[in-house]
């Protein structure tokens, strides 16, 4: 999509003023949600709807140089605050600072800004800093980057002051499920007093154990999308948990013992699109859930809290995927790739070779939610080693490394979802506290390879 600029220095004036919603927290924090599309005053500002339900309208295609302008924001008392930026990205980077007074007034936060897969794809960024005057104020959002492109659409602002200073999601915006912090307390404070078992002296120094499972069963059914609405979704390949339907919860994936993964006290739920090759579907024969951590220090890394959920890739990217594109099907084995589908968006495997797809996802959390609207706006992924301090929680990174029983043609495969590149995952973690607590501890904390029994 090309964006139409308007002329540089063209100020609009929104009569309206600016939307606001207070909501006063439990911990007595106060969030002042700003709609971005309420300015007072901008400069190279357009506005759009949002393609996602309840979404609103968002500020659109911005650029370095632009800015806008929100008076009578209430910032509570001078000291700290935590703001918040649902936006989405294209293609480049930048950064959205925001600052009071003026254009160039005192910096309150920024947020630095990457490619989260289209103009539609939001993500949550939220961000500390420091006031000077208590109490409603004007603050500009300004956009900076080295280049003129376009990099960065904004749905909503909000700024936090008093109490913990953390949510960073307005309570209008669905989707936001909280941690339940007495009992996220409860298991970090018992993983803590876990024991560790010493690594043998020729342990592999890989911060790694695994899950291995097989394909479990096929539904349209999506409970983190779509939850208590059967057969809303394209069809699902499941894995693990053998309840999996639209209705599961935490609870119902906990109560029920059967999966297909190993080890046992794996309850959790996963799930892909379904690959099908001449219209028929082709089930994985072989999923490893990999628990890993790529960040510089591994010790920082805690267990998943209980009714953990977030989907990686993106369902909705329909693009050509060549040879060499990143994150697409490969061939491992004897032989390897020997060619490319007709399309050329699919490889074709030498006979003893096998078709792949490796998934990895976020691996930093925001420690306040279990889920988001998008179901990636509480988790980032690691950046040169470590977390983004809007996501300072180290959680282990998950990958899938799926493998299914055909070489391939030159008719290539379709997916439920559509073409190859939109190849997605999501996971559904329900483990048994312990269990989970003694591998993290002992293999991605210690650094040490461990199999799927969780020994060395």
């Amino acid at each position: 999509m090309s964006r139409l600029r308007r002329a540089a220095g063209i100020l609009a004036v929104v009569l309206a003023g600016v939307t606001v919603t207070a909501v006063t927290m439990a911990d007595a924090a106060t969030t002042v949600v700003v709609q971005a599309e309420a300015y007072a005053a901008q400069s190279g500002v357009q506005v759009e709807t949002t393609v996602d339900t309840g979404g609103g309208q968002n500020v659109a295609y911005l650029a370095n140089g632009d800015w806008m302008r929100f008076d009578g924001v209430d910032l509570g008392p001078a000291g700290s605050v935590t703001a918040a930026a649902r936006v989405a990205s294209a293609t480049g980077s930048g950064t959205v600072e925001l600052r009071t007074g003026s254009v160039s007034g005192p910096l309150l936060a920024q947020f630095p800004i990457t490619p989260t897969g289209g103009w539609q794809a939001w993500t949550t960024l939220s961000a500390t800093g420091t006031h000077a005057t208590a109490g409603p104020q004007a603050v500009f959002a300004v956009v900076r980057a080295s280049g003129g492109a376009d990099f960065v659409n904004i749905n909503w602002f909000s700024f936090t002051s008093g109490g913990s200073g953390t949510p960073s999601a307005p309570a209008s915006d669905t989707g936001w499920v909280r941690v339940d912090q007495a009992k996220w307390n409860a298991q970090l404070a018992a993983f803590d007093a876990l024991p560790m078992d010493p690594a043998p002296a020729n342990a592999v120094r890989v911060p790694e154990f695994n899950a291995s499972c097989t394909y479990s069963h096929s539904r349209k059914d999506d409970p983190i999308v779509f939850p208590g609405l059967p057969g809303a979704s394209h069809m699902h390949s499941f894995i693990g948990n053998r309840s999996t339907d639209a209705n599961s919860t935490a609870d119902t994936l906990l109560a029920n013992a059967g999966t297909s993964c190993a080890p046992a006290p794996d309850l959790s739920a996963y799930w892909v699109p379904t690959l099908y090759e001449h219209g028929q579907p082709v089930e994985p024969k072989a999923v490893v859930v990999y628990y890993g951590s790529r960040l510089t220090d591994s010790s920082k890394t805690v267990p998943f809290p209980q009714g953990f959920r977030m989907i990686a890739g993106d369902a909705k990217l329909q693009a050509p995927t060549p040879a060499g594109t990143v994150n697409q099907f490969y061939c491992a084995g004897p032989g390897g790739e020997v060619g490319r589908s007709a399309d050329g968006n699919w490889p074709r495997c030498a006979p003893g070779a096998s078709l792949l797809f490796q998934l990895v996802f976020q691996d930093c959390w925001d420690g306040v939610n279990l889920d988001s609207p998008t179901h990636k706006g509480h988790v980032a992924y690691t950046n040169d080693g470590t977390c983004p301090a809007a996501f300072p929680v180290a959680i282990p990174s998950v990958s899938f490394v799926i493998a299914y029983p055909t070489p391939g043609s030159v008719d290539g495969f379709t997916l439920s979802s559509g073409m190859a590149s939109s190849f997605h995952g999501d996971a559904f973690l329900a483990w048994d506290n312990t269990v989970l607590g003694k591998r993290v501890k002992n293999c991605v904390v210690q650094r040490a390879k461990c199999n799927t029994a969780g020994t060395f």
